[in-house]
């Protein structure tokens, strides 16, 4: 499953390059609003902090509409910009609620973990150490919070609940997407974010999630079998046909099949 969810990962973003380069351009022209407005702000600091928190917020609400896009894509279609500008107003409450989960553990790992350690106790250190491994799991878990609003529900509460069964029943599988996402995004700096970029890493997860989810349509049907041996090469005969396969020239000139 991991090889072909690999493989059709990289089918769709070569086949929507275009794409994710413009999307990732408009996630970096929406990063630089909170990253370069408010230095020039120095004289009027409530107006350049405001200027900071809205645009922080509107990169999470930018990066949840994108997700909500992508979901064609891995569904074997496309998106038009019309339709991503529209998917703005289905998102925003989602990215809050991402932007709000970051901001979190942003002050639990700069303001609160120091603070325990900083005791000098076996309790502090016990402390920050619990907060420190409940980040880990909230971010294995809430990585696939975007992919959960763009193909389960748009209720905040039942997104949260399915990230944390996803996790519960999937722990390898939530280590291994998060290794392949910071992979993704270090490779991302040597190419200026363009590419794979924040889109790249999205549209991964929304596959991730949507082969995953074939594991529990074939579990309702067949609530007596094993778990943990799930037929992935049965569930995969028509991903694969859709799929197909190329050759590195098919990848170079497309046109020339």
């Amino acid at each position: 499953m991991i090889g072909f969810l690999l493989k059709k990962t990289f089918f769709d973003l070569w086949d929507n390059l275009f794409r994710i380069v413009l999307l990732n351009l408009g996630f970096l022209a929406s990063a630089a609003i909170p990253i370069c407005i408010p230095p020039l702000l120095q004289s009027l600091p409530v107006l350049g902090m405001f200027i900071l928190c809205i645009g922080i917020l509107w990169c999470f609400v930018y990066l949840a509409a994108t997700a909500l896009s992508l979901k064609s894509v891995s569904d074997y279609g496309s998106f038009g910009w019309g339709d991503f500008f529209m998917q703005v107003k289905n998102a925003w409450p989602a990215g809050l609620v991402m932007g709000g989960f970051v901001f979190l553990v942003g002050i639990l790992f700069r303001v609160v973990i120091p603070f325990y350690l900083s005791l000098g106790s076996v309790i502090g250190l016990l402390l920050a150490a619990m907060i420190f491994w409940t980040i880990v799991l909230g971010i294995l878990a809430f990585q696939f919070f975007l992919a959960s609003r763009a193909r389960l529900s748009t209720k905040i509460t039942k997104i949260i609940k399915k990230c944390l069964l996803i996790f519960f029943d999937n722990p390898l599988f939530c280590i291994f997407s998060l290794g392949y996402c910071l992979l993704t995004l270090a490779l991302s700096v040597f190419l200026a974010f363009l590419f794979p970029g924040p889109a790249g890493i999205l549209l991964y997860l929304d596959e991730a999630l949507r082969l995953r989810l074939l594991k529990y349509d074939w579990l309702e049907v067949n609530s007596d079998a094993n778990r943990r041996k799930i037929p992935w090469d049965a569930l995969l005969i028509e991903e694969r046909e859709k799929t197909g396969s190329r050759s590195l020239k098919s990848f170079i000139f497309p046109w020339k099949d």
